[in-house]
């Protein structure tokens, strides 16, 4: 296996396998991603994101950092990204990997219902409390369009529904 450094904690990954094939695929440090509820609302951020020239809803979330525990890195990003702040431990909800043939990574999903605004949304991040319904039709209009938070999201307003033991 060899690996080529493209920027911090990010590799281009060439590795051999059956007898005489090479395989190709990106590294990246793990992600966390936090859906804020609140009642019977989610807090919501949207911004500019650049690969896709377009604006878009998500939840908060980023890279883990170097040391840094998932569920800290969740909370980290709440605060940063959205001035909120965490003032109970939030709960884990899913662990998925988005893209494994290509992909070598990771997004562990939290929910936190327990949350206080302390300070201005990070820059460039517009804050939106949205209900289930209009989240769902962000959805539809690809608005909200990150594969990983709109799993997470539909696994937690489902959960019931479908996962329980009854």
């Amino acid at each position: 296996m060899k690996k080529i450094k493209l920027y911090s904690g990010i590799y281009l990954v060439k590795e051999r396998f059956l007898k005489n094939q090479i395989y190709y695929f990106l590294e990246t440090p793990k992600i966390s991603v936090i859906i804020p509820q609140i009642k019977n609302k989610f807090l919501v951020i949207s911004q500019k994101r650049i690969p896709i020239k377009k604006k878009t809803y998500e939840f908060p979330g980023g890279l883990i950092d170097k040391g840094d525990s998932a569920v800290k890195s969740a909370i980290k990003e709440l605060y940063e990204e959205t001035g909120y702040m965490s003032l109970s431990k939030p709960k884990k909800i899913l662990r998925l990997y988005p893209d494994p043939g290509r992909l070598k990574s990771e997004y562990i999903c939290f929910i936190i219902k327990k949350i206080k605004k302390i300070k201005i949304p990070e820059k460039g991040i517009e804050l939106h409390l949205l209900t289930k319904n209009q989240i769902i039709n962000l959805i539809k209009l690809q608005k909200f369009s990150h594969a990983c938070h709109i799993s997470a999201f539909l696994y937690y307003i489902n959960q019931n529904k479908y996962l329980s033991d009854k």
